[in-house]
């Protein structure tokens, strides 16, 4: 079973800490099939003024937030319609890809384009999971869908998943799944 000993500098806070302990353990079960239990992993943190890297004294960086962090705060924007607070979290080149190959390149297009199927929409989340590609972040998050119809009715839990790929902070893609076009809809 791997024990796996990390050298990290003073200055992380505990969830970074644990977030990088979580994620090295996963990709060590991933890579190598070891059980959960089987796998160790230990962070001895080193004081920055015993730390120097060509010849100068280094200091942690601020972790990013995290890529579940930052999908939660885009589908919350997104959800309260505030489009200034979701563009923050996009590429200027990202794709959003919906049910239907139907692609986009701005939330506005996205918005007009779903005026035509509902009046209001919202999620209820069972899950997030993430994993680092070559790419960037990966984020899949998956639930139920909520809301009402054009003709004033509502719906509820119908199942959706949602695929991200983030880098340098920012969503370069969006693809949608839903069983919204399955579902008997009072239009």
């Amino acid at each position: 079973m791997p024990v796996i000993n990390v050298t990290l500098m003073e200055g992380y806070d505990e969830v970074t800490r644990e977030r990088l302990a979580k994620g090295i353990t996963q990709v060590a079960q991933t890579v190598i099939g070891a059980p959960l239990e089987g796998i160790t992993v230990t962070l001895q943190e080193l004081p920055p003024a015993n730390y120097m890297r060509g010849g100068t004294r280094k200091i942690p960086g601020t972790p990013p937030i995290s890529p579940s962090e930052i999908i939660r705060s885009y589908l919350a924007a997104m959800e309260a319609r505030d489009l200034e607070t979701a563009k923050q979290w996009l590429a200027d080149t990202a794709l959003l890809t919906f049910p239907g190959g139907a692609d986009f390149t701005s939330l506005e297009a996205m918005i007009e384009w779903a005026r035509a199927r509902y009046r209001s929409i919202g999620k209820t989340y069972e899950r997030f999971d993430e994993t680092g590609t070559d790419e960037g972040a990966v984020v899949i998050c998956q639930g139920t869908l909520h809301g009402e119809w054009l003709d004033g009715s509502k719906f509820e839990g119908i199942r959706f998943v949602d695929w991200f790929l983030i880098r340098d902070g920012r969503i370069v893609e969006q693809r949608v799944w839903n069983d919204l076009s399955e579902t008997p809809a009072k239009r």
